[in-house]
C-alpha cells in the first residue's frame, strides 16, 4: 500500500504543485523574487500535504487517488481543522510559485485549480462521503468547516 501511496503523490499532487508551476514559472523567463517568503510558503504548503498524505495513509488505510481511497472517514491531525486540508496545502505551494516568479500565468493557473478544487468537493468527494460514510461524515461535516476554522459569531 505504501508504493501505491506513493505513486499517486507524484501523479497527483506531484504534478500538480510542483512540475507544472515549475515548468510554468521557469519557461515564463521572469527573473526570481521574494524567494524567503515563497520558500515558506512552499515549506508551510509541503508539510501539510505530506501530514495530509500520511494521515490518509494511516488513518484511512488508503491513499489520495480517487481509484484507492480511504476505507475509513479522517478524522486526525489537519482533517480536525479543515475537511479539505490537502487542497489548503496545495494552495499554499501554488502560492509559493506564484510568489517566486510573479507570473500572471501561475497566478490563473492557481486560481483555476483553486476552483476546480472547490467544485470537485462540492460535486464529487462531498457526496461520495456521505454515501460512504453517512452518519459519520455527517457528524464530522456538522463539526469541522469545509475550508478554514473561521469562527462564526
Amino acid at each position: 500500500m505504501l508504493l501505491r501511496a506513493l505513486a499517486a503523490f507524484l501523479a497527483l499532487p506531484g504534478m500538480v504543485a510542483f512540475v507544472l508551476p515549475v515548468w510554468i514559472g521557469a519557461s515564463s523567463g521572469r527573473p526570481v523574487g521574494y524567494v524567503v517568503p515563497a520558500a515558506v510558503l512552499l515549506c508551510l504548503g509541503t508539510a501539510l500535504l505530506l501530514w495530509c498524505v500520511r494521515e490518509f495513509y494511516v488513518a484511512g488505510r488508503g491513499t489520495l487517488a480517487p481509484w484507492d481511497p480511504p476505507q475509513h472517514l479522517v478524522r486526525s491531525g489537519p482533517y480536525r481543522i479543515s475537511r479539505n486540508p490537502m487542497y489548503l496545502g496545495v494552495g499554499l505551494i501554488l502560492a509559493g510559485w506564484c510568489t517566486l516568479w510573479s507570473s500572471r500565468t501561475l497566478i490563473i493557473y492557481t486560481l483555476l485549480f483553486m476552483i476546480g478544487f472547490h467544485l470537485r468537493v462540492l460535486l464529487v468527494e462531498e457526496p461520495w462521503a456521505r454515501q460512504r460514510f453517512g452518519g459519520e461524515w455527517e457528524a464530522y461535516r456538522a463539526r469541522v468547516p469545509r475550508w478554514l476554522p473561521i469562527r462564526r459569531p
